[in-house]
C-alpha cells in the first residue's frame, strides 16, 4: 500500500472517473446486442483468444471485460446494477485512482493468466469486487433481488466458497484463471489478512501464557 500511495501522489490525477459506470454501460450494450441479434457471433468476436490476439486481433485484450454472463434481461439488470453500486462504493471509499488501480490490475492479471491458459474471463474479476467491498464494509446491506436484505460479508463468504469449489472441480487451466483473477484482491488485502492472522496467533499465545500462569 506504500507503493500505491506513492503512485497516487505522482499519478493521482490520471484515472477514469466513474469507471464502473462505463464498464456496466459497455456490458449492457453487448448484452442488448446479443439478446436482440442472437444470430450474431458477438461473444466470439469479443472474447479473449490468445491465438487470435497474437494474430492481430488486439481488441480482445480489452473487449473481453464487456462480455456479460448468460441470463435473462431482468437478471442482467440486477447484476449490472449490483456491479455499478459496488464499484461506485469502492471508488467513493478509496478514491478514483485507487479503484482504477484495483480494477485494471485485476484486468492485467486476468490477461497474463489468459496468455498462460489461452483464455480469460471477467467473471472472477467481478467476484473480486464483492470480496473487496466485504473487506472494507462487511456490514453493508444489499437488497438481494431488490427485496432481501443481506450483509456483504455473507455474500463474500458465499463467493469465496464458490471460488474454492470451482478451483477444486476444474482443470489446472481454470485454476490458473481463478488464481490470477484474485491477485488484485490479494495485492490490496493480503497484507491486512496476514497481519490479522499473526495478531490472533499472538493474542492466543498471550492468553495461553496467562492461563498457564494461573494454574
Amino acid at each position: 500500500m506504500n507503493l500505491l500511495n506513492k503512485l497516487e501522489r505522482k499519478f493521482g490525477r490520471y484515472y477514469i472517473s466513474n469507471l464502473m459506470l462505463y464498464i456496466v454501460i459497455g456490458t449492457g450494450i453487448v448484452f442488448a446486442f446479443q439478446y436482440l441479434f442472437a444470430g450474431l457471433p458477438l461473444r466470439d468476436f469479443l472474447s479473449f483468444n490468445k491465438f487470435a490476439i497474437l494474430h492481430g486481433q488486439i481488441w480482445r485484450i480489452i473487449s473481453f471485460i464487456f462480455i456479460p454472463e448468460s441470463g435473462s434481461p431482468i437478471s442482467m439488470v440486477f447484476w449490472l446494477y449490483l456491479y455499478w453500486m459496488i464499484g461506485s462504493s469502492l471508488e467513493d471509499y478509496w478514491g478514483g485512482f485507487n479503484f482504477n488501480v484495483y480494477y485494471f490490475s485485476g484486468v492485467i492479471f486476468a490477461i497474463i493468466g489468459g496468455f498462460i491458459t489461452g483464455y480469460a474471463t471477467v467473471y472472477c474479476l467481478n467476484l473480486s469486487l464483492f470480496l473487496a467491498m466485504a473487506a472494507v464494509n462487511p456490514n453493508m446491506q444489499l437488497l438481494l433481488f431488490f427485496f432481501l436484505p443481506v450483509k456483504m460479508k455473507w455474500l463474500a463468504w458465499l463467493d469465496a466458497a464458490y471460488l474454492i469449489y470451482l478451483f477444486i472441480i476444474n482443470s489446472w487451466g481454470v485454476r490458473v484463471t481463478i488464481l490470477f483473477s484474485m491477485l488484485n484482491f490479494l495485492l490490496f488485502f493480503g497484507g491486512d489478512f496476514l497481519r490479522l492472522v499473526l495478531h490472533k496467533i499472538k493474542f492466543r499465545k498471550i492468553r495461553s501464557s496467562f492461563k498457564n500462569r494461573d494454574k
